[in-house]
């Protein structure tokens, strides 16, 4: 039985926190969204405005509410030295199986400092260990090869290519590999 939460925690491990979303977190969204990296390999728009980003913060509590996603900003850093380094979420959820799907990308100044695959083995921790879910998938563009490594090293199983799974902006249709958790297989973070 999935456990739904009432609001957004705050999770933390070694350098890494996440935390709900304020309204203090818009300009950061909106300034990382320029990365032309981050729409090339996630359903954010190219064109990202500060409406956009507004939206994003103001539907997480909607979308709690409405157990549809249970999203977090990550952080790094301690104490006064504490800064943005981007979103994860737990998004298509399947109540009935168990199952959520993981969505992440991270602010270009933060990329290849293991922040994305710390967060990715807290929230599917967090998934597993107190929400209850028994599967946790990822999928990541075929030639994502950083989210295919960043999901393999958080613990997931490659499982197959899902051919034109997804349509882009451009109207590209293409694949995505299928990577996957299970709550028999996690090996849950230290404590």
């Amino acid at each position: 039985m999935i456990w739904w939460p009432t609001e957004i925690p705050t999770l933390q491990y070694g350098l890494v926190t996440l935390r709900p979303s304020t309204e203090a977190d818009i300009d950061s969204i909106f300034q990382a969204c320029q990365d032309p990296l981050i729409p090339a390999f996630t359903t954010v728009p190219a064109n990202y405005t500060l409406d956009h980003a507004i939206d994003f913060v103001r539907s997480d509590l909607f979308g709690l509410a409405e157990r549809r996603e249970i999203r977090f900003i990550v952080d790094y850093g301690n104490g006064d030295d504490i800064a943005f380094a981007g979103v994860i979420s737990l998004h298509t959820i399947n109540i009935k199986n168990h199952s959520a799907e993981i969505g992440y990308w991270l602010e270009k100044s933060m990329r290849g400092k293991g922040i994305a695959t710390t967060a990715t083995k807290m929230i599917t921790d967090y998934g597993f260990r107190s929400l209850g879910f028994r599967r946790i998938e990822g999928l990541a563009d075929v030639e994502n090869t950083a989210s295919q490594k960043l999901l393999t090293k958080a613990g997931y199983q490659r499982e197959g290519i899902l051919r034109n799974k997804v349509t882009r902006d451009d109207g590209r249709q293409i694949d995505m590999a299928l990577f996957a958790a299970t709550d028999i297989t996690w090996m849950p973070l230290a404590n």
